[in-house]
């Protein structure tokens, strides 16, 4: 049994005997031709009455198997991304015994980011951002180049849903199977089916709900404290709230979400252009459609298409690629694979659903020699991404590879500014935080640069041992706060001047703040 409301069940002829189930050999000897697409067909006069109903149900798409190279390339993506997303939390990365030995965290307690050997701390979210733009850029290298790629493989949406699909095939069966089955009345083997794929589904997405907590704190202690009810709160409710989620979106609404829900889709359509590679149909060679047979008896009233559908029955959203370009086209190359498959079996050269730019569809059907997709790759657009993008990269490295794990911050006290001792001499006080960035405790030296005459003592060091230099130890992966107090000889001016601090190790690291010295012969 068919859904008539699906294109890929629909059959343009009224006598025409429909397709069967594609097999290796072709079953469409008795389809009529099609004189046009439907993007090349006449328009029709606006209807005289507004029709009862506004909007149409979305039919559900049930894509056929096939096997090919982009199939094969959307396996692989999938069986990496999903083993990056669920693995990563559990990899180990010695640190020492002062900081998390989880490869990558995101430690919001202690407001860290580790990434491998990278710590970032909040003041340098700066990186944070840069790895965005890099993200937004690579969308925008990827857009210029192949449309929508990022759609059709690595989209967690595309990938997740992808994932249920094969989880459809092995309960349901094929696509025949599983139109069979929804039509059919619930029944015991139906509720059987049924029960055991969404509970596949539901396991699937506790499990990405569960994946994500994990990079939040370190996964095995989490996992010990959420299967004991002694984990936080907010660890249950986003499991929770991710588990629905999943389980909606990849589950049931599939490709509504792509052509209806996302926004990237309409921005993708906005940055591409002629120049573009995109999966495209080659009107100028399948048009007018027709059966094998008929083609054989008159070859030059028929073009290549034979009007199988299999490019129609493999899309995961459910399209006609031979419509033209539209927004539910996710750039997979599935129909690509099947299209291949069927012109290999009918002895005709592949490629009719290919790869291609609108530009250069418009030359080979001028008869110009058709150019390879990957001349198509480098224009000056994309170089310009490249560019940016590698720009980019590139000083971040370069940020990363110069940064010092020692630094000094200094907030001189606004009250009172200063305070005039007995014997003439100043004194200002001054909040210190020294920040450590190494994972292990390091001892550091303070020292004042300029403001001759003066010297400083803290919270911890006695007035009696006042010099003009200190050494402080400073704790590990930790910003160590303190009070300082610099005291200089009468008749000191104001000035500016700077507090070095000099880690004592044998890297020897420094870094130094400018602050102010207040005086009584300040100007007013």
């Amino acid at each position: 049994m068919t859904n008539p409301d699906h294109p890929a069940d629909r059959h343009p002829s009224k006598d025409a005997k429909p397709p069967r189930d594609w097999g290796g050999a072709l079953d469409v000897a008795d389809a009529e031709p099609i004189a046009a697409t439907q993007r090349h067909a006449a328009k029709q006069p606006a209807p005289a009455t507004v029709p009862e109903k506004l909007y149409e149900k979305s039919p559900t798409v049930h894509n056929k198997r096939i096997d090919g190279p982009f199939r094969r390339f959307k396996w692989a993506v999938m069986i990496v991304t999903l083993a990056i997303y669920y693995g990563t939390p559990w990899i180990r990365w010695d640190r020492g015994p002062h900081a998390p030995d989880q490869a990558v965290l995101i430690d919001v307690a202690n407001r860290r980011f580790y990434m491998f050997g990278i710590e970032i701390w909040p003041h340098e979210f700066y990186y944070v951002a840069g790895l965005l733009i890099m993200a937004g850029i690579g969308l925008f290298i990827v857009t210029s180049a192949v449309g929508r790629a990022w759609c059709g493989f690595a989209c967690p949406q595309t990938v997740w849903t992808d994932l249920f699909q094969h989880i459809d095939r092995f309960f349901d069966g094929e696509r025949n199977a599983r139109v069979r089955l929804d039509s059919a009345p619930w029944g015991a083997s139906k509720i059987a089916r049924r029960g055991g794929k969404w509970a596949v589904y539901l396991l699937i997405s506790f499990w990405t709900g569960g994946a994500w907590i994990m990079y939040f704190a370190d996964a095995p202690t989490l996992t010990y404290e959420f299967w004991r009810g002694e984990a936080a709160p907010i660890a249950y409710a986003t499991v929770a709230v991710l588990t629905a989620t999943t389980f909606v979106l990849g589950g049931f609404m599939r490709e509504q979400v792509c052509i209806y829900m996302c926004p990237w889709p309409r921005i993708q359509a906005a940055m591409m252009d002629e120049k573009s590679l995109l999966v495209t149909y080659k009107d100028f060679r399948g048009e007018p459609r027709g059966s094998l047979k008929k083609a054989q008896k008159n070859p030059d009233a028929y073009g290549d298409c034979v009007d199988c559908l299999q490019c129609v029955q493999v899309c995961p959203t459910g399209i006609d690629i031979r419509e033209g370009p539209q927004i539910g086209c996710i750039t997979c190359a599935l129909c690509i694979d099947a299209c291949d498959r069927v012109m290999k079996d009918i002895g005709r050269p592949r490629g009719l659903i290919d790869y291609a730019t609108l530009e250069d569809c418009e030359a080979e059907a001028a008869g110009k020699p058709a150019r390879s997709a990957w001349r198509a790759l480098l224009r000056p657009r994309t170089v310009a991404y490249l560019m940016i993008w590698g720009g980019i990269g590139g000083a971040m490295l370069f940020a990363l590879g110069t940064r010092t794990h020692t630094e000094i911050s200094v907030q001189p006290d606004r009250n009172p500014p200063f305070m005039l001792l007995k014997d003439g001499s100043v004194r200002n006080a001054y909040t210190l935080k020294l920040r450590n960035m190494e994972s292990r405790p390091r001892t550091m030296e303070i020292a004042l640069i300029d403001l001759p005459g003066a010297v400083f003592w803290t919270d911890t060091i006695s007035r009696e041992a006042a010099a003009r230099s200190q050494q402080i130890d400073v704790p590990a992966d930790a910003t160590y706060t303190l009070r300082a107090y610099v005291l200089a000889p009468s008749g000191t001016e104001e000035q500016n001047f700077s507090i070095e601090v000099t880690s004592l190790d044998e890297q020897r690291e420094t870094d130094s703040a400018h602050t102010l010295f207040t005086s009584p012969g300040a100007p007013q």
